[in-house]
Order: structure tokens, then C-alpha cells, then sequence
């Protein structure tokens, strides 16, 4: 319950807006005396995780939050296991993108909100986009963390490599929620290995948004 409450927090509480795409995020931790170790550049972000999870977070500025699509390049030389992504405490992944909304004029609403508050906003929806996991590419999961307001889109099973990603943040937003989507008002990148005891080492780069 804590780790879920914690990700609910990390993904939804205002912060300033970031200078670019990547770099300058801020990390949330999971846990209060362990984290992964993240290195971020000025348009890449590097992870090592060793039997720890954590994220970083960032809200996007308002000229952002029409955004529909994004494009990155991610690699992964040290993978966790394949797990069962929709299951609490037993779904570790190399790396998760997500992509928050919450109609315009909530998230106006929320901007100075608190924690609790924003705990409460039922209007916000989180798309996942995973590298990790047993499951097929393009399937959709639904999120052990965030019930119905979040949706994992599984890109790339566990495994190393690189590859380059494009999404049609729209029309997977109908495939999981139905409808067009609200704002798009922000961002955050994790790495998960505690549940399997495992370990990572994996980056991101070049994240563009259209």
C-alpha cells in the first residue's frame, strides 16, 4: 500500500517546469533509505538498480499538454527476469515511461495542490510504456498500482538490446481509457528490480514530444 500511494504521489504532484525533455527530474524514492542511481544528461537519462526501485518525475509545461505522440531510444545491458507485470509486489521492469493526464481544467485546479488532494483526483490517467515483463508486445495491461486510472503498454519484453520507440500516445490513450485524451501534463521514468532481487542497467535518450 505504500508503494502504491508513494507512485500515485510521485506521478501526480506539481513541480516546476522542466528545461527540456530530459534532464532535471527529480527522483522519488520508494523507500527511505535505498534508491536506484540515475545519471542524467542533457537529453539522456542512465540507470544501475540493484534490488532497489525508485523514479524520476517532472511536470510539463502548458505549451506541452496538447501533446499526442513522443519518440525516444533506450537500451538495456543488465535486465531483471520476466514477470507478470500485472501483479502487486512481483512486477519489476527494466524501464517504465510514463505519461500523465488530467483534463485541462483540473489540473488547473490541482496545480498547488497536496499530496492527499491529489490522491483523490480521480479524473488523472497514466499510460505505462514498459521494457520488461512475459507479456507480448502491444499488450495491455491493466496497473496492479494505480486500478483503473493507469494502463501499461508493454514495447519490449525482459531482455537487453537497443531499440528506438514511436507512439501514438492518442490512440492508445482510446485503446486503454476510451475517448480523445486530456492534457498531457507530465512525465516520469522508473526502474524497478526489488521484487526479484535483481539488477539493471539501462538509459533513455532523446525523448521528443509532437
Amino acid at each position: 500500500m505504500i508503494k502504491a500511494r508513494l507512485l500515485c504521489a510521485a506521478l501526480l504532484l506539481p513541480l516546476p517546469a522542466m528545461a527540456g525533455p530530459l534532464g532535471g527530474w527529480t527522483e522519488q524514492k520508494f523507500s527511505l533509505f535505498s534508491g536506484n542511481d540515475w545519471r542524467q544528461g542533457s537529453d539522456s537519462v542512465a540507470v544501475r538498480s540493484n534490488d532497489t526501485v525508485s523514479m524520476l518525475w517532472t511536470t510539463l509545461p502548458e505549451a506541452e499538454w496538447s501533446s499526442t505522440g513522443a519518440s525516444w531510444s533506450w537500451s538495456v545491458d543488465q535486465s531483471v527476469p520476466a514477470t507478470d507485470l500485472a501483479r502487486k509486489g512481483g512486477d519489476d521492469r527494466n524501464l517504465s515511461l510514463y505519461f500523465v493526464f488530467m483534463p485541462e481544467e483540473i489540473a488547473r485546479q490541482n496545480v498547488n495542490s497536496g499530496i492527499r488532494q491529489l490522491l483523490d483526483v480521480e479524473e488523472a490517467r497514466v499510460l505505462m510504456y514498459v521494457w520488461g515483463g512475459n507479456a507480448q508486445r502491444g499488450a495491455l495491461l491493466g496497473s496492479p498500482y494505480l486500478g483503473g486510472q493507469g494502463k501499461t503498454v508493454v514495447l519490449r519484453g525482459a531482455g537487453t538490446g537497443a531499440h528506438s520507440e514511436r507512439v501514438d500516445l492518442a490512440a492508445d490513450y482510446r485503446r486503454a481509457f476510451g475517448g480523445a485524451p486530456t492534457s498531457l501534463v507530465g512525465l516520469a521514468l522508473s526502474a524497478d528490480s526489488d521484487d526479484t532481487n535483481g539488477a539493471i542497467a539501462a538509459s533513455l535518450s532523446g525523448l521528443t514530444l509532437n
